[in-house]
């Protein structure tokens, strides 16, 4: 029924592909189609429901299931079979940055997850990290190098200039900066917003909150500029005005 490529030897393997496809939809429930991962429908997780619902009745829960993830899989109609150990996304790279640079616990609790219980063991993923790469993760480096143990308290007193924009729709939201921290260090929050779907290209999809949201950015960062070039003149000024008073 679920069309891979290869014989199916563990039901893990399926889940996790299962387990991709849920998290990246909820990345990318853009109002516009796109192709930042796959090719897209405009809001695919109503896409999902969608064809789950429409399914004949007496339908299974597993077929069912193959219907809705076939969304995010196989949208254009063209993919014939499923490979459940492909990197459509180039993830092995994104594995090397998190072992080199910064561990990111992620697990899932019964009763608090749509997903099934999975704790995080950061042994058997620093034993991964040596067996993929040989190199033994710093899950401490990241906080040491940039103090991100109190992140509020440490760009209140050294950050400035920085926009923190977070769709709430998009699960990165949860660890996301929501607060304006100083009046140069802003959160920018979209209730409908996705995955950085305010760097996307505009579209003439887009709706009038993110056209707006982004004229916000647009004004904030102009004002950076401005700021920065009338303090960079004035200081021109006042070394030509030291050095006149010198030659005098």
């Amino acid at each position: 029924m679920y069309e891979c490529c290869r014989t199916l030897n563990t039901t893990g393997a399926l889940s996790d592909w299962l387990n991709s496809a849920y998290s990246y939809l909820a990345m990318v429930d853009y109002p516009m189609p796109s192709e930042f991962l796959m090719p897209l429908p405009a809001n695919p997780i109503k896409e999902v429901c969608r064809n789950i619902d429409k399914q004949p009745e007496g339908s299974s829960i597993l077929e069912r299931i193959y219907a809705g993830v076939n969304i995010y899989y196989n949208y254009t109609g063209t993919v014939d079979c499923f490979d459940l150990d492909d990197d459509p996304h180039g993830m092995g790279g994104w594995d090397w940055q998190a072992c080199t640079e910064m561990v990111m616990p992620m697990s899932s609790s019964e009763g608090l997850s749509m997903f099934p219980p999975d704790e995080f063991d950061y042994a058997l993923y620093a034993d991964d990290c040596v067996k993929n790469f040989g190199v033994r993760p710093r899950p401490r480096w990241i906080s040491t190098e940039f103090g991100g143990h109190n992140i509020s308290s440490v760009l209140e007193k050294f950050g400035s200039n920085i926009i923190f924009f977070n769709g709430l729709l998009d699960p990165w939201s949860g660890g996301g900066v929501l607060k304006n921290i100083s009046e140069s260090v802003v959160a920018i929050v979209a209730p409908l917003g996705a995955h950085h779907i305010d760097l996307r290209p505009a579209t003439k999809e887009d709706p009038d909150w993110l056209v707006s949201l982004r004229e916000s950015e647009l004004e904030i960062i102009s004002g950076w500029l401005s700021d920065h070039y009338r303090g960079r003149g004035g200081a021109i000024f006042q070394r030509a005005t030291n050095k006149g008073s010198a030659a005098s």
